[in-house]
């Protein structure tokens, strides 16, 4: 969940930021993509060498590790792959879209197995969010 949680959120501000900067999906698409690679990567050694999972319980630290950064890699890449839409506008509609529906399914996740409230999980996700694609998109508009 922390992968999914990470890969949606923190690749929203280079993807927004060389989407908004050129207006062409394809760099857009490249910085996510690498964006999403990273944080996949960075994600599962983080989680991996957290713990050895013998003092926490929490179990084998390279099953974590690769759970964690395969959930941040998705994350990622799915509200990255309309930037492969040649349309400026279209592309950014339809990520916007993407990200709304990872958003929505992000909430439902933690409201079915976390017992999370739904519309209290979907607002903290959304705002985390919408802070970053705001100050992302203005970073790159300024560019």
């Amino acid at each position: 969940m922390n992968g999914l949680i990470d890969g949606s959120l923190s690749t929203l501000a280079p993807i927004f930021a060389v989407a908004f900067a050129t207006q062409q999906p394809r760099y857009a698409f490249f910085a996510g993509l690498a964006t999403a690679i990273g944080a996949g990567v960075s994600m599962a050694f983080s989680e991996g060498l957290s713990d050895t999972g013998d003092l926490t319980g929490r179990g084998n630290p390279y099953l974590r590790g690769a759970i964690t950064g395969a959930g941040t890699f998705l994350g990622g890449v799915l509200h990255t792959l309309p930037f492969l839409i040649p349309q400026y506008r279209l592309a950014l509609a339809v990520a916007l879209v993407t990200i709304t529906l990872e958003l929505v399914t992000l909430a439902w996740i933690r409201w079915r197995f976390f017992k999370t409230r739904f519309l209290r999980s979907f607002v903290s996700i959304a705002i985390g969010g919408a802070v970053i694609a705001g100050v992302s998109a203005a970073l790159g508009a300024a560019g």
